[in-house]
């Protein structure tokens, strides 16, 4: 069994010291939901936000299963709290579990030089526009595949407009690059950035991030990023992030 779970005291201490915002963003009832396996003494919980669920406390392969089929989805990517997790889930799913690395970004506030960032924003090659995210190009980003997730889990614009932020660069009235609010937690919000396919390498995805994470100084918001490989670790370094660590993730993929 899998109980939803609204009063999210009941399971923080089992997600402590996890420094992950789209956790945050779910103890905090702002965006996505908290399962656990008992509604009155948990012992196994999970934070599921978007494309990704946050396995915690004692392992259970049945319980990430249950929550698994909750999503509805065929695809999901696992984050575990511990080895034991990571064991217990790619044991559970064999072929259709594949563990993967992703890279952690230092978060620390205060660190951000303005002046290079407006540099960058002033960079912008000629014929190209950058513009902050709007009702018509909310729309446009959820149009199309490669530019969705940039305001996907805002189900309606409003819904951005009230927490999301983002900013996304035109060419020839079509979205080319964004960087955009994947999620929102108390404080800030969590980075997602893409550029389509044949507009990559000429510097944008570095315009849209600067110019992002200047619009959340403006706001007093911190501007939190995670990295899926090692492209994006470089991107962010160039912004004034700093390299955390590595830890293991598993793309459960429903064949």
């Amino acid at each position: 069994m899998i109980y939803e779970i609204t009063d999210t005291d009941k399971v923080s201490a089992i997600f402590d010291g996890w420094d992950e915002t789209l956790i945050w963003s779910c103890l905090q009832v702002i965006m996505g939901k908290i399962y656990a396996d008992d509604a009155g003494s948990p012992q196994s919980a999970a934070a599921v936000l978007g494309d990704f669920i946050f396995l915690a406390g004692k392992p259970n392969a049945e319980f990430a299963e249950g929550v698994l089929k909750q999503s509805g989805e065929d695809f999901m990517l696992i984050v575990p709290q511990n080895e034991a997790w990571t064991d217990a889930v790619t044991e559970f799913y064999g072929s259709d579990a594949t563990v993967v690395s992703r890279y952690a970004i230092k978060k620390e506030p205060g660190i951000f030089d303005r002046d290079k960032l407006e540099e960058a924003v002033m960079s912008l090659p000629c014929g190209y526009e950058l513009h902050m995210i709007d009702e018509q190009l909310y729309n446009m980003c959820r149009a199309e595949e490669w530019s969705k997730d940039l305001v996907a889990q805002f189900p309606d614009y409003d819904g951005y407009r009230s927490l999301g932020l983002g900013a996304v660069i035109l060419k020839d009235n079509a979205v080319v690059s964004g960087a955009s609010s994947y999620s929102r937690y108390l404080g800030g919000i969590e980075i997602e950035i893409d550029t389509k396919k044949e507009y990559r390498r000429k510097g944008l995805a570095y315009i849209c991030g600067a110019k992002l994470i200047l619009e959340c100084l403006k706001r007093d918001l911190y501007p939190s990023w995670d990295a899926q490989n090692k492209a994006s670790v470089a991107l962010a370094e160039k912004l004034g992030y700093h390299y955390s660590h590595s830890y293991k993730a598993i793309e459960i993929q429903r064949h």
